[in-house]
C-alpha cells in the first residue's frame, strides 16, 4: 500500500512539473557583457550586436561601453530636444541588474511611426565593472500590437550583467592569438583589439603589458613606413618618449616596422616599450608592448613571441 502510494505520488508531481511553464533566460549577444529576456519573436541579430524580428522590423541594439562614456551618451541621448524624437518620457527605470534612465517616445521615418525606447545603465561594481550600456528599441508601428509598451518594459527589465566573456570575444577579433607568452587577456576591445598582461591585477601602471590592434589605411610605399610608425607611437600614453632604434623588418612573412623607445610612465616609472606594425593589403597589425626598463631583458623575448604567433582571419 504504501509502496503504491509513493509511486502516485511521485507519478503525479512529475506530470505536474511538465506542465509548469519553462523558466526564462536572458540571452547575450556573443562577446557582450549585457543580455536579456528577447521579447515577441525577437531573436539574436547576425548583422549587429542586439535582437531583431526581421519579419516586422523590430530592432534592439545594445552597446557594451566603459564606464566613462555614460556622461556623454547621457547628454546626448536624454538631452532636453534630442533630435527625432517626439513626445519623449524621461524615468528612473529598476532592471535585473540595477536601476537606470528610461526614455521613450516616436519618431517618423519615411512615413512611418516609429515608437523608441532607449535605456542607459551603468555598472560600477560586483563582478561586472566599468560598464555602460545603451539598449535602443525600434518598432514600427504595424508591430506597436505585438511589441507593445508593457512587453518592451518587461524585456527591458530583464537587461542583465555578466563578466567579460573572454573566449567569446577574443572569437570575434579579426587575428587570432596562438602564443600568450605566458600572459593573459585582460580585455577584448570593441575597436578589434585585445590587451594581454602579467600579474594578477589589472594595473597596466604597474605590470607588463601588450596591446594587439588592426587598422585599416597605411602607407603604400615602404618609404612612408617609418613615418607612419612614428606617428602612431607618439599617440601612445606616456611622458618623455625616446626612440632608442627604428628600422624595417619582415614580421611573419609581412613587411614590418619596430621602434624601441624609452619614456616614463603616467606614474613616473622608467619604462621600455617596442611597437611592431606589419602591413598587409589595406591595413596594418599593431603590437605595442611595454615593461619596467628594469625588467625588459627578460620581458622581450616573450613579447616577440606573442608578435610571432599572431595570425590574421
Amino acid at each position: 500500500m504504501l509502496r503504491s502510494l509513493l509511486v502516485l505520488m511521485v507519478t503525479a508531481w512529475a506530470g505536474f512539473a511538465a506542465i509548469q511553464p519553462a523558466v526564462a533566460e536572458p540571452a547575450f549577444p556573443p562577446g557582450l557583457r549585457i543580455g536579456m529576456e528577447p521579447p515577441g519573436d525577437a531573436r539574436l541579430s547576425i548583422h549587429f550586436p542586439g535582437f531583431e524580428d526581421a519579419d516586422r522590423k523590430v530592432t534592439i541594439t545594445m552597446l557594451d561601453l566603459p564606464g566613462s562614456a555614460y556622461p556623454q551618451i547621457e547628454a546626448s541621448v536624454f538631452s532636453k530636444n534630442p533630435r527625432g524624437i517626439e513626445g519623449l518620457k524621461r524615468e528612473s527605470f529598476p532592471f535585473a541588474s540595477g536601476i537606470g534612465i528610461l526614455a521613450s517616445g516616436h519618431s517618423q521615418i519615411n512615413g512611418v511611426t516609429i515608437h523608441r525606447w532607449f535605456l542607459l545603465a551603468t555598472a560600477s561594481g560586483g563582478k561586472v565593472q566599468n560598464l555602460t550600456t545603451l539598449i535602443t528599441v525600434d518598432v514600427p508601428e504595424p508591430a506597436s500590437a505585438v511589441y507593445t509598451d508593457a512587453v518592451i518594459r518587461k524585456a527591458l527589465a530583464s537587461v542583465t550583467f555578466r563578466p567579460a566573456p573572454i573566449q567569446e570575444q577574443l572569437g570575434l577579433l579579426p587575428f587570432k592569438l596562438n602564443d600568450l607568452a605566458g600572459l593573459r587577456v585582460v580585455q577584448a576591445l570593441p575597436t578589434g583589439g585585445v590587451i594581454l598582461t602579467e600579474g594578477p591585477a589589472n594595473d597596466l601602471n604597474k605590470q607588463p603589458y601588450v596591446i594587439v590592434s588592426v587598422g585599416r589605411g597605411g602607407p603604400d610605399e615602404p618609404d612612408g613606413r617609418g613615418r607612419f610608425a612614428r606617428d602612431l607611437l607618439t599617440s601612445a600614453p606616456v611622458r618623455d618618449l625616446a626612440v632608442q632604434s627604428a628600422e624595417s623588418m619582415r614580421i611573419a612573412g609581412w613587411p614590418g616596422y619596430e621602434i624601441r623607445a624609452t619614456a616614463k610612465g603616467l606614474n613616473g616609472d622608467a619604462i621600455s616599450l617596442v611597437q611592431w606594425l606589419r602591413f598587409g593589403t589595406g591595413g596594418f597589425l599593431r603590437v605595442i608592448a611595454v615593461s619596467h626598463t628594469d625588467a625588459w631583458d627578460a620581458m622581450f623575448p616573450r613579447f616577440r613571441a606573442v608578435r610571432d604567433g599572431i595570425d590574421l582571419k
